[in-house]
């Protein structure tokens, strides 16, 4: 081999080794970006599964304290429409009994109570009187006469009650009324005795 030969070998050689390095260089930097871009899709995929989970999490809790709300709401419906029901058959079966009250030993003065309350919630000058029939035979002429002197009006019986007890009173022209019957009493005080009927059902004391 002449020296010519000899050199462009040598030349040749150092050339492909240079190539050869420059190659592997190129390699390697390739392979840390392709291991960099592994890692940044890695991480983004575990920061999205775990703010899916996070998300579920949060979603399972928010309809778990739904389901939890809504099952003691209708808990407490369900109380109250048995509270209702129940509140419901005490004060009808106090409305059926008070026609009894009728034969009680002091329904006079209950009945001549009634009217002179009913007298002065009403405040009229000429008053028709509507009372049961036990109520109307106390009502003698020097009851209404006396009550008439107290009250500085004219009173007059007019018909009985059929299906009330108690009294019902109304001026001569019918325009101005005042309902005075227990049954009206006791269904304008149901509001106000609710609560306490009911603690006394459930055994408690007041």
């Amino acid at each position: 081999m002449s020296p010519v030969e000899g050199n462009l070998e040598l030349l040749s050689d150092a050339v492909l080794s240079e190539a050869r390095s420059e190659a592997e260089k190129t390699l390697a930097a390739a392979r840390e970006a392709a291991e960099k871009v592994r890692r940044q899709a890695q991480d983004q995929v575990d920061n999205e599964y775990r703010a899916v989970i996070e998300r579920a999490n949060q979603n399972a809790e928010r309809i778990r304290r739904q389901a939890i709300a809504s099952a003691q709401l209708n808990a407490r419906t369900t109380q109250l429409a048995q509270r209702e029901k129940l509140l419901v058959k005490v004060f009808d079966a106090a409305n059926q009994q008070l026609s009894s009250i009728q034969q009680w030993s002091d329904y006079n003065q209950i009945a001549l109570h009634l009217l002179r309350e009913a007298l002065k919630n009403l405040n009229a000058k000429n008053v028709l009187i509507h009372a049961d029939e036990t109520a109307q035979k106390f009502f003698t002429p020097q009851a209404l006469q006396k009550l008439a002197d107290e009250f500085k009006n004219e009173l007059r019986l007019g018909e009985p009650l059929k299906q009330s007890t108690g009294v019902l009173i109304e001026t001569e022209d019918s325009r101005l009324r005042y309902d005075n019957t227990l049954e009206t009493r006791l269904s304008r005080m149901q509001n106000s005795l609710r609560t306490s009927v009911y603690h006394l059902l459930m055994g408690e004391t007041l």
